[in-house]
């Protein structure tokens, strides 16, 4: 598991609570553990869009389970960051069908082009570059999610347009 030296503040004010409420009355009371992974995304999502150990303890605490509980499911899955990210993500897919149609060299690329390595961020905050593993788009290959959405049939010339409509504030996330 991956530790940041960020502090981040948690706040699970008012809002998230009653959304947390709400998602745990979905589920028996002695259950509440059914709700990790809907309460994560939520917490996630009020927090920068990462989840620090501070954090992922909150959420142990909530559902009255061990932290190992909750830092094995964040540590397993990709959409649960455990440090801060850029506002945009790029997420390439790096299994057989995008890698054979060039997905590694594209994360190359950008990884150069925006000068950082896969798994960093620039210093400006803006991106990140990370390898996933598969997207369940392999017709469409080689792809990336950005934000909620799919980049399909990638080239050198759609990253830079990606990038360059990133820095342009073009891109929706949601």
């Amino acid at each position: 598991m991956k530790h940041s030296n960020v502090k981040q503040i948690i706040n699970i004010d008012a809002k998230l609570t009653d959304r947390i409420n709400e998602l745990l009355s979905h589920y028996p009371a002695d259950k509440k553990k059914s709700a990790l992974l809907p309460i994560l995304h939520d917490v996630q999502d009020a927090h920068d869009n990462w989840l620090s150990i501070e954090l992922m303890d909150k959420v142990a605490e909530i559902l009255e389970i061990k932290p190992i509980e909750v830092y094995e499911v964040v540590s397993f899955y990709t959409m649960y960051n455990q440090q801060p990210i850029g506002k945009y993500m790029f997420e390439f897919c790096r299994t057989s069908c995008c890698c054979l149609r060039g997905a590694e060299d594209l994360m190359e690329y950008t990884c150069d082009k925006l000068g950082i390595q896969e798994g960093e961020t620039t210093p400006d905050g803006n991106f990140t570059v990370v390898g996933v593993e598969c997207l369940g788009a392999c017709g469409y290959a080689p792809m990336m999610q950005l934000g909620d959405f799919y980049k399909e049939h990638l080239t050198k010339e759609k990253i830079d347009q990606l990038i360059d409509d990133c820095k342009d504030n073009k891109i929706s996330l949601h």
